[in-house]
C-alpha cells in the first residue's frame, strides 16, 4: 500500500467516525430504557415483603404467574395455558405450559408450581398475601403439564389473585435467594443491583413465549426519590420515562412539550389516614367520624395533588367493579365534627401522632390534614417514618402509631379489614361476614352485592379516613409505546414496549 493510499484511507476512516458521531441519536434503533421509580425496594422477591414497588421492578418483566393481569385488568392465562372448574367450584384443573424454564435452566412444571403455592401457604409463610392461599385444601400433580387444586370452598377470586405478584411462579433451588438475586421465567432476567441507585435487567434470550419476546434489550429502573430531581432527570434525558410522577405541582408544566407524552391514568392507589382503633380516642366511632367530617376531601386533592386525583368514601375505587359512591356518608361538617367531638369527651379537641411515610403525596396530604383536623382542635403532629422499612416495623407489624398515612395499591384489597391483626386492629362480624360472602360467591351479581355492603359497612365504621385514589401521571418520551397508561395492578410491564424511531 503506497503513502498515498493508507493516508487517504485513514481519512475517509475518520470521516466516518465524525459522520457516526454527530448522527442523530434517533437514528439507529433503540434496544434500552431507563425508567425512574420513586422508591427502591428493599428486596426483588414479591412473594416474601408487601411493597409494591417490587413488583413495579419484576412483575412480568422477571416473574410471571399461572394468570396474568392485562391493562385493562382482565385475568387472563400464562404459565398456566387453560384451566377448567369442577361443577361445585371446588376444584380448579389447570393446563400448564409445557417447555418452560427458569432463568438458571431449571425446568418450570406442576411441581414447582406446587411447591410455590405450598410455600406460600405454609405455616412458615412470609407472603404477604397469604389469606389468599389459604382457601387451598390440597394440590395434586397427575402429571408435569398439570395441576389440580383442591379448594376448601368456592373463591370467586383465586384466579385474579393467582395472577398478583405475590403469586409468582418461583424456581425451588433460588427461592431463598430471590430477594437479592431473583430468577424467574420472564422476558428478563437480572443482570444487576447498584443498591441506592438502579436495577438493570436483560432480555432473557431463551424466554419461552416466542411470540411475546420483548423489543427491549435492556431496562434499567432507575431509583429517584425527589419529584423535582425527576423533573430535572426526564427533561435532560437522563431517564426515558416516569411511570408515576411524583410532583403534581409541577405536572402541567410538562404539557405541549414536543418531546414528552404526558398521561393522565387511573391507579388502584387509595390514599388513606388509617387509625390505630386499639388506642384511645380512636377505638370511639364518633372520633373517627369526627375526623373525617373535618376534612373537605376535594380540597385536600387541590391542595395536596394540584387537582388530580378522586374522592373516595370507603376503601374501593372507582375503577373497581361494584364500586360505590359513599363520600357523602360522613360529608364535610366542622360544626358537625366538633359537636361529635364533644359529645365523645373531647369538646377541646386531643393531641396525636400521625406517622408519615417520606414519599411526597404522603407528606403534602399530611400537612393538608394537620390544617384541617386544627380547626376542629385536633393538634397533629407529624412524624417522618422511612417507607418501606421503618413504617412496615413500626406501623404494619409493631402497631406502634396513633394515625398513618399511605397509599394501599392492591387491586380490590378491601378484604385487609377482615384480617384479625392488620395494622389498623379494626374488628367487625358483619364486615367479616360480607367480605366472605363476597369471595366465595360463584356469580359476578352476588359477588359484587356483597362488596357493596362492605363498603357500605366500611363508609359508616370508619376504621381509616377516606381520602382519594391518586392518579397515574405518566412522563415518557413521546417515541415510546407499550407503556400502561392506567394501572389496574401496580406494574412497569414491559413486554410490549419499543421504540418506534
Amino acid at each position: 500500500m503506497t503513502i498515498l493510499s493508507f493516508r487517504a484511507l485513514r481519512m475517509t476512516a475518520a470521516a466516518l467516525v465524525l459522520l457516526a458521531a454527530s448522527a442523530p441519536a434517533g437514528a439507529a434503533p433503540r434496544d434500552t430504557i431507563t425508567i425512574s421509580i420513586g422508591v427502591e425496594p428493599a428486596g426483588l422477591d414479591p412473594t416474601i415483603a408487601a411493597p409494591v414497588f417490587i413488583g413495579q421492578v419484576v412483575w412480568q418483566n422477571l416473574f410471571e404467574g399461572l394468570t396474568r393481569i392485562d391493562a385493562e385488568g382482565k385475568v387472563l392465562p400464562q404459565l398456566a395455558k387453560q384451566w377448567t372448574v369442577s361443577e361445585d367450584a371446588k376444584t380448579i384443573t389447570f393446563q400448564l405450559q409445557e417447555n418452560v424454564t427458569f432463568h438458571n435452566g431449571a425446568a418450570f412444571d406442576s411441581s414447582t408450581a406446587k411447591f410455590t403455592l405450598d410455600r406460600a401457604r405454609g405455616e412458615t409463610s412470609t407472603n404477604p398475601q397469604k389469606q389468599f392461599f389459604q382457601v387451598i385444601d390440597s394440590i395434586e400433580t397427575p402429571d408435569p403439564a398439570t395441576l389440580v387444586l383442591h379448594l376448601k370452598e368456592p373463591s370467586g377470586n383465586l384466579l385474579y389473585w393467582l395472577g398478583w405478584p405475590a403469586s409468582v411462579m418461583v424456581e425451588p433451588g433460588s427461592a431463598e435467594t430471590n430477594r437479592s438475586q431473583p430468577v424467574g421465567t420472564g422476558p428478563f432476567r437480572f443482570a444487576e443491583w447498584r443498591p441506592g441507585d438502579r436495577v438493570r435487567l436483560e432480555r432473557a434470550e431463551s424466554y419461552w413465549d416466542e411470540a411475546n419476546r420483548p423489543a427491549l434489550r435492556e431496562a434499567e429502573f432507575r431509583f429517584i426519590t425527589d419529584p423535582q430531581a425527576q423533573a430535572t432527570a426526564i427533561r435532560s434525558g437522563d431517564v426515558d420515562a416516569i411511570a408515576e410522577f411524583g410532583a403534581p405541582e409541577l405536572y402541567k408544566s410538562f404539557e405541549g412539550d414536543p418531546r414528552l407524552a404526558s398521561v393522565v391514568g387511573n391507579t388502584e392507589l387509595k390514599v388513606v389516614a388509617g387509625m390505630n382503633l386499639r388506642r384511645k380516642p380512636f377505638d370511639d366511632p364518633r372520633v373517627r367520624r369526627a375526623l373525617m367530617m373535618a376534612v373537605d376531601r376535594a380540597g385536600l386533592v387541590e391542595a395536596a395533588m394540584s387537582g388530580y386525583g378522586q374522592p373516595i368514601g370507603s376503601h374501593y375505587t372507582p375503577n373497581d367493579p361494584g364500586y360505590r359512591d359513599l363520600t357523602g356518608v360522613a360529608p364535610y361538617d366542622p360544626e358537625a365534627a366538633k359537636a361529635l367531638l364533644a359529645e365523645a369527651g373531647y369538646p377541646d379537641g386531643f393531641k396525636t401522632t400521625i406517622r408519615t411515610p417520606q414519599m411526597a403525596y404522603a407528606t403534602r396530604t399530611s400537612e393538608i390534614l394537620q390544617a384541617f383536623l386544627a380547626e376542629i382542635g385536633v393538634t397533629l403532629e407529624i412524624v417522618p417514618t422511612e417507607f418501606p422499612a421503618v413504617w412496615v416495623d413500626q406501623v404494619l407489624k409493631g402497631h406502634d402509631f396513633d394515625m398513618t398515612i399511605v397509599a394501599h395499591a392492591e387491586p380490590l384489597d378491601i378484604g385487609i379489614y377482615a384480617r384479625p391483626d392488620y395494622y389498623f386492629g379494626y374488628r367487625s362480624e358483619a364486615f367479616d361476614t360480607e367480605n366472605h360472602e363476597a369471595e366465595r360467591a360463584a356469580d359476578e351479581a352476588t359477588r359484587l352485592e356483597h362488596y357493596g355492603r362492605a363498603q357500605e359497612i366500611l363508609a359508616a365504621d370508619l376504621p381509616a379516613l377516606y381520602l382519594f385514589v391518586m392518579p397515574k401521571l405518566g412522563l415518557w418520551d413521546k417515541r415510546l409505546t407499550g407503556l400502561w397508561a392506567n394501572e389496574p395492578i401496580p406494574s412497569n410491564d414491559l413486554t410490549d414496549v419499543r421504540w418506534t424511531e
